[in-house]
């Protein structure tokens, strides 16, 4: 019997950790188990094709509500083409409507629930050697031979020691360009009622000898990035500072490790260990969601503000890490003035990236529970996001969606931050400019195109002239610095100052060896020509054409942490 675990995952440079963990834990079989990952981006029909010729005996998929969706259309036509194939989900999004699902799909053969190793190890045993029946194996719903509904053993295997679970990635060929997904820990310590992983608080940790070696392939392998899925995973100091040692102690330049943590649980010695690493090696996620304390007491949230933000500016100020900081919308007694103060709170912290999310109602959460008593009402499709609560009208929520939109346009891509960091000083909160923008964007229809870079250039340059917060040709100036920060663009703007007057200037400043000696000493094996074409020098003029000061552009040296470009000031005439 063939056996396909199959995974739909939301961008092609994500993999899916769980396909690959129940491999792993299924050993003995592995040589019948083939896995197949698609995105949602796929067409159905594409992703039916492959999973035809493929003809498993057993087809198995990974559910989450980025995809349940596809795969619940895709199973329709599967048992039509493959009426013998046995189709099982697993996944968070099936764990608590099982029942329900089987009902409603006479497609699926079962359902596992919560952890899923135990349970797909314990199904091909059933399947491939007869051993045991449907009834003995603990985590599942199925179907039995008449259509009636039968469970497992009432009890849930028992939660697994990491340990017992192999390493998942046995080669990485497959994952050059793509996330490595890792966890050396399960479960969270906190009961956050919106999360589905407050539902196992108790937290089982990998053992360190085990995950150092397990970091050890990645670092040998030069993998790009590592993301641990650990929900929390300073909760254990002394795991923590082990891995954030080793991992410090043998950077090999290139690879990079994500990590979500808790920020008011940061201590001094882990702070001064962040401090001391390469920048870029590493990347801190921390769940901030509001700053409203009746806020995080309705969702069982207990986190210092107070604390994650020292941590923050400590971490800003080291200059070692990126930092993402995630704000949620949608949550009780949060309406939009509230959410606008903890936007503001929390974006002065100077986060790399400020992700502004939105509240869903999972299935099985806490938050789910209570709805009706929060006066929440959500979608009724996946993701089960919040239209509208007690406190946010569903227009207060579709404003904040057209925040979230020019917060990712003009913040988190890091393209215009000379720009922003500029318009910022002139608002007492920050949150208006980007509520101004979405304003901005939606009369001129521009919600409903995808725009260019120099699209969204102009968008912006059009906004400060509106608003008049900056002198129109200093803000020129400024968008001027954050087109070339990114990139040795070929195509400039159509309103910028034509060069052709200063080009026997930027020759000079090229042909002077002195020059090139001082400003790019890096630069010495490239002649003057080539070293013009890999960088670039921007006259920034004054009212009557005359520069104010000469900006250097060096792309050979960037910014590990926001991919923009060296910049040096040249005060004096650059021949």
């Amino acid at each position: 019997m063939r056996v396909l675990l199959t995974a739909i995952n939301a961008k092609y440079i994500h993999s899916n950790l769980a396909v690959y963990s129940l491999r792993a834990y299924a050993a003995p079989y592995r040589d019948r188990i083939e896995t197949a990952e698609f995105t949602i981006n796929q067409q159905q029909d594409y992703i039916l094709q492959r999973i035809y010729e493929k003809k498993p005996d057993i087809l198995a998929f990974s559910c989450y509500i980025w995809n349940v969706e596809t795969v619940l259309s895709l199973v329709r036509d599967i048992a039509l083409v493959l009426p013998e194939t046995k189709i099982w989900l697993g996944g968070p999004e099936v764990s608590y409507n099982g029942e329900e699902l089987l009902k409603t799909y006479p497609e699926i053969t079962g359902i596992m629930r919560g952890e899923g190793e135990q349970s797909f190890l314990s199904l091909l045993e059933y399947y491939l050697e007869n051993k045991g029946e449907p009834e003995e194996i603990g985590g599942i719903l199925f179907r039995r031979k008449d259509g009636s509904i039968g469970q497992g053993r009432p009890e849930w295997p028992a939660l697994l020691p990491l340990d017992v679970i192999p390493f998942p990635y046995q080669d990485t060929e497959d994952f050059a360009h793509r996330i490595i997904y890792y966890e050396s820990s399960r479960g969270c310590p906190f009961a956050c009622s919106y999360c589905l992983s407050s539902l196992d608080r108790s937290v089982r940790l990998r053992s360190i000898p085990l995950v150092l070696k397990e970091l050890q392939f990645f670092l040998d392998h030069k993998v790009p990035q590592v993301k641990f899925v650990d929900r929390t995973f300073n909760c254990s100091h002394s795991h923590a500072m082990a891995i954030w040692s080793y991992i410090r102690e043998h950077d090999n330049g290139v690879t990079n490790f994500h990590f979500e943590i808790e920020g008011d649980l940061l201590r001094e010695d882990e702070l001064e260990l962040l401090g001391q690493m390469r920048p870029g090696l590493v990347q801190l996620e921390i769940g901030v969601q509001s700053v409203n304390p009746r806020t995080l007491a309705a969702v069982n949230r207990k986190a210092d503000f107070e604390k994650i933000a020292r941590a923050c500016r400590k971490l800003k100020a080291a200059g070692r890490q990126h930092l993402h900081l995630d704000l949620i919308a949608g949550l009780p007694w949060e309406d939009f003035d509230s959410f606008r103060e903890s936007f503001r709170q929390v974006y002065v912290l100077g986060p790399h990236e400020l992700q502004l999310g939105f509240l869903k109602v999972l299935k099985g959460s806490g938050i789910e529970r209570e709805a009706d008593r929060l006066e929440m009402v959500r979608r009724h499709r996946p993701p089960y996001e919040v239209l509208y609560t007690g406190w946010m009208s569903f227009a207060d929520l579709l404003r904040l969606k057209g925040v979230e939109e020019m917060l990712e346009v003009y913040y988190n891509s890091g393209q215009f931050s000379v720009t922003v960091a500029a318009l910022e000083k002139q608002l007492a909160n920050p949150f208006d400019l980007y509520d101004g923008l979405a304003e901005a964007c939606r009369e001129k229809g521009a919600f409903d195109v995808s725009l260019s870079r120099m699209q969204r250039l102009n968008m912006l340059r059009d906004f400060i002239r509106k608003e008049e917060k900056l002198p129109a040709a200093v803000g020129d100036q400024l968008l001027l610095q954050d087109w070339y920060l990114r990139e040795n663009a070929k195509t400039r703007p159509e309103w910028a100052p034509d060069l052709t007057a200063w080009k026997s200037v930027i020759a000079g400043f090229y042909r002077s060896q002195d020059r090139r000696n001082r400003y790019l000493p890096d630069y010495g094996q490239y002649d003057w020509k080539q070293v013009m074409h890999m960088t670039h020098l921007e006259p920034f003029l004054d009212g009557d054409g005359a520069p104010q000061a000469w900006f250097l552009f060096d792309y050979r040296h960037r910014d590990p942490i926001t991919g923009n470009a060296r910049m040096s000031r040249i005060e004096e005439n650059p021949a």
